[in-house]
């Protein structure tokens, strides 16, 4: 009897304050498929991208995606950029990128074509309400988090 291979959806981000938006990403990302793995972003690549370190440490954030009760599973990504690693250990029947990761999205594309990591499908999931929840909105502030 053959096995059954879940399909699986990964997605990107840095999560430093995990607000609606982020889980109306996740939830929309898990509709994709059977099983969800989030990749958080180490501290470092997070601050060479913003600009700043997130307020909370990667693995605070990787714990506090943990409890999110539809995510199957959290890894923390490079700490080089460009590698992506995780899609060539877990390959993923898709990838989910937010409305607004046209950067992270554009890279990986390009990286896909040039046969550096393998051709995965691409979904973009819409925003909630972007001008509502939004990370840049919950910095400094102590609501926002999952529990």
């Amino acid at each position: 009897m053959r096995e059954h291979k879940k399909k699986r959806v990964l997605v990107f981000g840095v999560f430093d304050f995990l607000h609606p938006g982020h889980l109306f990403f996740l939830r929309s990302a898990k509709r994709l498929g059977e099983e969800l793995v989030v990749v958080v972003a180490r501290d470092s690549v997070a601050q060479r991208l913003k600009g700043r370190r997130p307020v909370h440490s990667e693995r605070k954030r990787v714990r506090m995606l943990r409890r999110v009760p539809f995510v199957s599973s959290v890894v923390l990504g490079d700490a080089r950029e460009g590698i992506y690693s995780v899609l060539k250990k877990r390959v993923p029947h898709c990838i989910a990128f937010g409305y607004d990761q046209k950067g992270l999205c554009k890279d990986i594309k390009a990286r896909m074509k040039r046969r550096e990591i393998p051709r995965i499908p691409i979904k973009i999931i819409r925003s909630r309400a972007p001008h509502r929840f939004k990370s840049s909105l919950y910095r400094g502030k102590k609501a926002g988090h999952f529990r």
